[in-house]
């Protein structure tokens, strides 16, 4: 299995508390779903900030349609 990161992107003022905010979404919807061994994080872009999730390949699938990410790569 390969890795996957998934991007969802915040823009404006809040753009950087709502992306940290959304971590811990995240890290709850992992635990839910039982997502171990991910990692995740935020980064400032252009325009705004961009959470991450970086897991295993297998969770595409709940991840893509819970949570709709904006963008996905897949990790080397």
């Amino acid at each position: 299995m390969s890795l996957l990161r998934f991007h969802w992107d915040f823009f404006g003022p809040d753009a950087q508390p709502t992306a940290e905010h959304f971590l811990k979404h995240l890290d709850t919807f992992c635990v839910r779903e039982g997502i171990n061994g991910h990692t995740r994080w935020t980064a400032p872009r252009s325009a705004g900030y961009t959470a991450t999730l970086e897991c295993d390949e297998k969770h595409m699938i709940v991840i893509r349609d819970a949570l709709r990410p904006k963008r996905a790569e897949r990790v080397l």
